[in-house]
């Protein structure tokens, strides 16, 4: 198994203050895929990208500041000899894959997730190890009977030849229950900093117009393990209820809606619903009343009669003049007639649109 290449996914329980850690490598092989390396390795923890290797770069180069801290030259050197021999061997694999399924060429993706999940207080590991190709299952192995699992017929024979290898077999226990709790604490330790840390989230609760869902909407949260849902007189609701997923933001923070539909819901009954906020690490949830003062809408607000009132003589007063104006402009047009007419040959300033110095064509891009 390749141990050395590992990532970490930071997670929590419902309600609870203990964390699930999760360390998991991503590969992707292909075949004839424009603009995609035809070897991909992506390491990440917490859903954040510590490290990246493809056949383009041939490098296993570092992506959070802590993991370059943490190690030293020839670790990453050594890291890019072992990706190195990964690579070749999943281009035997692709080619494998291609001769069960009768194929001789075209696009194709074979892709790999090996890692395991370790509870911090229960001490509990789960470990996996997943293949999958042309975006279908191909096999995968079951920790807890320590065999593969087949879900197509062409992987049947790669199943039968896994099970009969027991120091494969072997070797998967002790990575999973050993070497890869082993890597992700190291990791953890490493970016604790980063990995550990817990950001509380923006809460507000949105709605498009009257007639629409409201939305409670959580954002700049971290870690990404959380349960965002509604409640009435206390109560979990399950019905009238749609829960987005877990999303990424830009700054490495998380984003998460849950909507709630208040169509059928009347006015003094709004008060009886809430929307509660819970993150992995924190006891205290975070609880926010459906109220409609505090509802962000975009919708415009109806105008009240002194307003209209207000418009109505604005517009008065600029159509009355607007005549007066053309009235005097109508006078003073007579007085001019008399007037000499301007010299054309005279020079005049430059018009709207014309080139000056700094016109777009006279300016870099």
């Amino acid at each position: 198994m390749f141990t050395v290449l590992s990532l970490l996914l930071l997670a929590g329980a419902h309600s609870a203050t203990a964390r699930i850690h999760s360390m998991k490598n991503f590969i992707t092989a292909s075949s004839q895929v424009p603009n995609l390396p035809e070897f991909v390795l992506v390491g990440l923890v917490d859903d954040v990208q510590i490290d990246h290797y493809d056949s383009n770069t041939k490098k296993v180069e570092p992506k959070q500041d802590w993991m370059l801290n943490a190690n030293d030259a020839e670790y990453w050197e050594s890291q890019t000899q072992i990706a190195l021999g990964i690579q070749q061997n999943f281009k035997v694999n692709m080619e494998t894959a291609k001769e069960r399924f009768n194929q001789t060429g075209g696009l194709h993706i074979f892709q790999y997730m090996y890692g395991c999940e370790w509870d911090d207080e229960t001490g509990e590991v789960k470990g996996y190890d997943q293949y999958g190709y042309d975006g279908e299952d191909f096999i995968s192995w079951d920790m807890e009977t320590e065999t593969w699992i087949a879900p197509t017929s062409q992987s049947v024979i790669t199943k039968l030849k896994w099970d009969q290898n027991k120091a494969l077999l072997a070797q998967n226990k002790n990575y999973d229950t050993q070497l890869c709790p082993s890597y992700l604490k190291k990791h953890l330790e490493q970016g604790r900093s980063s990995l550990m840390r817990t950001e509380l989230p923006r809460i507000s609760l949105l709605q498009k117009s009257p007639s629409s869902p409201v939305s409670c909407h959580a954002t700049g949260f971290f870690p990404d393990r959380v349960m965002l849902f509604w409640r009435k007189d206390g109560e979990e609701l399950h019905e009238d209820v749609d829960l987005g997923e877990v999303l990424p933001n830009h700054d490495g923070t998380f984003q998460m809606s849950a909507d709630l539909k208040v169509s059928s819901i009347s006015p003094e009954d709004w008060r009886r619903y809430d929307c509660v906020f819970q993150i992995s690490g924190v006891k205290e949830d975070i609880v926010t009343k459906l109220d409609k003062d505090s509802v962000e809408s975009n919708r415009e607000k109806p105008t009240d009669v002194t307003t209209i009132i207000i418009i109505a003589a604005v517009v008065a007063l600029a159509v009355v003049s607007a005549v007066i104006g053309f009235i005097v402009y109508r006078k003073k047009k007579a007085q001019c007639t008399s007037l000499p007419v301007k010299d054309p040959g005279a020079s005049q300033p430059l018009r709207s649109g014309e080139r000056g110095s700094n016109s777009p064509s006279e300016t870099s891009s």
